[in-house]
């Protein structure tokens, strides 16, 4: 009977507006948790046959199917904790259960998804969030280059752990020289007498040494009459207690247009000098060598020049840091973990890269707003942040709900309206029904 078809249809109404309902009621819940992916309900209609006679029709009713959107993006809030993290655009950050973690420190990691996490280091020195969330990244080397990892596959990813009590040094590798040297020191009858120099630098285990530099004049001899505006550099090294390391013989330009600049550079001994970068390799004993020492190009003002009566040591600069202590943890916007310390030595630890899938709503949501790989959602690729699909990464933030609590709020008021009709169906068809067996009375 139609009558009994219309029973079914408003009993099917009633479980499709509950659904809804749910799907509401978990939205309105989680308004305020970020990184969480609204659910959404849609209706479909179903249609019965009317069967043999005309004029008939049979209710069908209605079925309900929901989705979480995860593809949806949040708005992106400002924290004061450089460790809360968010992803501005598409991609996830690569996590894991922290209960995981015990006994599969290495080899593959069973990986789960996050678009934002509030992440601090636990006593082990694990970056975890409160509901055990662990960061999982490609780890540098001791010189924070990020070696060559796996895209496919979690073989490449590591739990992020950092030592609170590390400690880390930087060998100085460049040193730059801008100093002027007194022209009059060339000229026939001058003194001649040596000026020296020391710089120092550090070495891998953050050890200071120093190069000495020792710049002497050539001093033309009678009957010459014009200056040399030669100058003979040496360079000695404290680690290997005051040797010479490089020698080298250097002449001025005294043309117009180019006068104090270098004219030419010879390598007596030590490490050739470059006129394309303006430095030479310095082979010092000390680990973590060899130095580059720039001087400055040929006919090129801002390294070494020779004008005027005084020796001027305008600016000597060098990379490289002593040993330092950790203070700090910052992530840039590529996805980066850099490690400062407290001598100023900033070292990349770790690489964080984001996992993009073809099809983000077809993943499993989990709680904690995690999500994993499904069959729907397709094969993941870990890309550097930045590139690909992928937006950036950034620290001081994390991403906000989904929810817009003024239109659940009026989803809420017609679903009700929706689920109070249906249930006027089915009173409707029961007082019919009540009147069909009333007739045998």
């Amino acid at each position: 009977m139609t009558i009994s078809s219309s029973l079914n249809a408003g009993v099917a109404g009633l479980s499709a507006n509950a659904t809804r309902l749910a799907t509401i009621s978990d939205n309105i819940a989680n308004a305020s948790t970020f990184g969480y992916k609204r659910a959404a309900t849609e209706f479909e209609s179903m249609v019965l046959s009317a069967g043999g006679g005309g004029g008939k029709y049979s209710a069908g009713g209605v079925r309900a199917s929901s989705q979480r959107l995860i593809d949806e993006q949040g708005g992106l809030v400002g924290t004061s904790n450089a460790l809360d993290i968010a992803v501005a655009g598409r991609g996830m950050l690569p996590v894991m259960p922290a209960v995981r973690l015990t006994g599969n420190a290495t080899g593959a990691q069973p990986m789960l998804m996050t678009t934002t996490g509030s992440f601090r280091m636990d006593k082990d020195g694990v970056l975890r969030t409160d509901s055990g969330l662990v960061l999982m990244g490609v780890p540098a080397d001791r010189n924070g280059n990020i070696p060559d990892f796996s895209r496919d596959t979690t073989s490449g990813l590591r739990p992020v752990v950092i030592a609170t009590n590390q400690t880390a040094a930087d060998p100085t590798t460049t040193v730059s020289l801008a100093v002027n040297l007194p022209a009059a020191e060339t000229n026939v009858g001058s003194p001649g007498g040596e000026i020296p120099l020391r710089v120092e630098y550090y070495t891998n285990t953050g050890t200071a040494q120093s190069l000495g530099l020792s710049f002497t004049p050539v001093v033309p001899v009678a009957p010459a009459t014009a200056a040399s505006n030669s100058w003979t550099l040496e360079v000695t090294d404290s680690a290997l207690g005051g040797a010479v390391i490089g020698t080298y013989t250097l002449v001025f330009d005294t043309t117009g247009t180019a006068g104090g600049t270098l004219a030419s550079v010879t390598t007596v001994t030590g490490g050739a000098y470059d006129p394309a970068t303006g430095a030479m390799t310095l082979p010092v004993a000390a680990t973590g060598g060899p130095i580059a020492l720039t001087i400055g190009r040929i006919g090129e003002p801002g390294g070494l020049t020779q004008l005027g009566d005084k020796f001027v040591p305008g600016n000597v600069s060098k990379n490289g840091s002593p040993t330092g202590t950790l203070t700090g943890l910052e992530i840039d916007e590529n996805g980066y973990l850099m490690a400062s310390f407290d001598t100023g030595f900033i070292r990349r630890v770790y690489q964080i890269p984001l996992v993009d899938v073809p099809n983000l709503n077809g993943l499993t949501a989990l709680s904690a707003q995690t999500f994993e790989i499904s069959s729907a959602s397709g094969a993941f690729f870990l890309w550097n942040a930045g590139e690909g699909p992928t937006g950036s990464i950034q620290g001081f933030a994390r991403e906000g709900s989904t929810t817009d609590i003024a239109a659940e709020l009026t989803a809420l008021i017609t679903t009700q309206r929706a689920y109070s009709s249906n249930a006027k169906v089915i009173q409707t068809v029961d007082e019919m029904l009540q009147e069909t067996t009333n007739i045998k009375r």
